[in-house]
């Protein structure tokens, strides 16, 4: 597929933006973030849309290529309609992140209300069928990813607490209590991630450890700047940061990605790797529409080595 260069370490696809609002056969407000899955030789993309009511929920797109989707009409996660997580969810669920555990899949996702953020999981066998496993942590943590492996017996997740602006990781030994947390990822003061940063993408394991996208917000004049970069974790303990990219690998710069419900943003929730180790990152931009790039694991950790 032809790629379009830029001065970012991510190559945007030429034919960017993937999805649009345009491009849904039902009306909305915004689309916000992808999380992303290859399932055999089909790209799964699970959205957060927002409802023209304002409430959002996470809709299923699937292709045959990686760049050209159909977004299904319903939601395969919505706000719970009554019962007891009806007062965490009602103003919606979004932000979805995939990880493959075994034979089956986890989906991490947002759970938003008027007492604030919690992050909730789901798991699922084909993507059609999702079973709600209810709410994994304490109030205002957001930004939840699993890792696809356990550490010492207990499964693992990157998170952002509401305070703080950083990245935490946090262990479980049932998926559903979490505790042992430790600080990760920290923002840099002078840096292009100076004020906050979070998980984007789950976990990759490559040859050097976990790789992650993450992004970094500056406070600007103009209202925050969102870009993204890449750290290196252990590969036997998370906790410790090998590598981190200095400079962003991708920022704001097309008109898709500077103008929108929130400008200046690219947020990815999700990646896919490829043959050759080329990597698609599907990354919302300006809360408005999907867009996606791709760049190699070579070209990132050398980034994250400089």
């Amino acid at each position: 597929m032809p790629k379009k260069r830029s001065r970012d370490l991510i190559h945007r696809w030429e034919g960017n933006p993937v999805i649009t609002i345009d491009d849904l056969s039902f009306p909305c407000a915004d689309i916000s973030t992808a999380g992303a899955v290859k399932v055999k030789d089909e790209y799964i993309l699970l959205l957060t849309i927002q409802s023209l009511e304002g409430f959002y929920s996470i809709y299923p797109a699937r292709s045959e290529d990686g760049f050209h989707f159909e977004v299904g009409k319903k939601p395969v996660l919505r706000p719970s309609s009554k019962g007891p997580s009806h007062k965490y969810d009602h103003l919606g669920v979004l932000d979805a992140r995939i990880t493959r555990l075994g034979n089956r899949y986890y989906v991490s996702y947002d759970a938003f209300g008027s007492h604030g953020y919690r992050l909730a999981l789901a798991r699922t066998d084909d993507f059609l069928a999702f079973e709600r496993l209810g709410f994994i942590s304490e109030p205002d943590i957001k930004g939840g990813v699993l890792f696809p492996r356990k550490f010492k017996g207990r499964y693992a997740r990157l998170e952002r607490p509401w305070e703080g602006g950083n990245i935490w990781l946090s262990y479980s030994d049932d998926l559903k209590y979490w505790g042992w947390s430790e600080v990760v990822l920290t923002s840099r003061g002078g840096y292009w991630d100076c004020d906050r940063v979070g998980v984007a993408t789950p976990p990759l394991i490559i040859e050097a450890g976990w790789l992650i996208v993450y992004y970094g917000v500056k406070h600007t004049s103009a209202g925050p700047l969102f870009r993204l970069g890449a750290a290196i974790l252990d590969r036997n303990n998370p906790v410790n940061v090998l590598a981190r990219t200095d400079e962003p690998i991708l920022s704001p710069r097309e008109y898709y990605e500077r103008i929108g419900d929130l400008p200046n943003l690219v947020f990815s929730c999700g990646a896919i790797v490829e043959p050759e180790e080329e990597i698609k990152l599907y990354y919302g931009a300006s809360n408005s529409c999907i867009a996606v790039g791709t760049t190699t694991i070579d070209e990132i950790v050398k980034a994250c080595y400089e």
